[in-house]
């Protein structure tokens, strides 16, 4: 178990003192200083506090030697990806596991400012999913989308996403969603450049919209699409349907050259 450990990391990369992250926790100083040399072991109730403090999940507190990842973290681990990144979860109190917060369309701006902030996470709608499908191990994030560049994902539908923490494991034409910099919420189909040159390729299903690269210093979180919730099975139908008639028109236009070429060889 990391908790001594991490207690101490955590801690000092929000500038806290220990008198400080007592008062935020109600415990004396003395008892958080026994936590951080490993002389003494909080209760559950006192840890699943700490991780909400902390802005961590209860997993990443206890199972995860964050001072080592981060001391051995170089210039070359930050640009190829692997660095070490600190999530801000909702958890629930009762019983110290993580809930999947949802990112409205209304809440994207809001996401880039405050995607660190325990206090905006937390204000974000909030669900459990038990499904089978899904491992309970994985921290995810459910987003809901705009435009029309990942057709036939249709605007509003929810991807649901789970959290990539080394970018090295983003696996090149799968469906991701990218926090950025400069746009916020997009969700593309990502392409892994990171170890040759720093950076994603990103590129929409909707042909009218052109591949673009973003090198990873501007990318905030990458999540790794794992489902979609579309609420209008109608449009859905629909834009099937539009898809089904562009495929029938571009094979047509094929029939037409062959014959075409067929007319000019003979």
């Amino acid at each position: 178990m990391y908790f001594s450990n991490n207690l101490k990391t955590l801690r000092k990369d929000k500038s806290w003192t220990q008198v400080q992250f007592a008062e935020r926790v109600g415990i004396k100083r003395s008892l958080v200083g026994a936590y951080e040399e490993g002389r003494a072991e909080p209760k559950i109730d006192m840890l699943i506090l700490i991780a909400q403090t902390l802005s961590v999940s209860l997993d990443q507190l206890l199972s995860d030697p964050i001072s080592e990842a981060k001391s051995n973290q170089t210039d070359e681990t930050r640009n190829k990806g692997s660095k070490l990144r600190v999530l801000t979860v909702a958890i629930d109190k009762a019983s110290g596991k993580e809930r999947i917060s949802v990112v409205p369309v209304k809440a994207a701006a809001g996401y880039l400012g405050g995607y660190g902030d325990l206090d905006f996470i937390e204000a974000l709608p909030q669900f459990s999913l038990p499904l089978p499908e899904f491992s309970q191990e994985s921290t995810r994030r459910v987003f809901q989308i705009q435009g029309d560049s990942m057709l036939p994902v249709l605007p509003g539908s929810y991807v649901i996403a789970s959290y990539v923490q080394n970018w090295q494991h983003v696996k090149s034409g799968e469906l991701y969603v990218f926090l950025t910099q400069d746009q916020g919420v997009v969700f593309k189909r990502g392409y892994n450049h990171v170890a040759e040159s720093s950076d994603f390729e990103l590129v929409s299903d909707n042909l009218m919209y052109e591949p673009y690269r973003i090198h990873s210093d501007e990318v905030l979180e990458v999540w790794r699409v794992e489902g979609v919730i579309q609420l209008d099975l109608t449009k859905q139908a629909t834009g099937d349907i539009a898809v089904l008639n562009r495929l029938d028109a571009l094979q047509h236009e094929v029939r037409s050259l062959r014959v075409e070429l067929g007319k000019h060889v003979a």
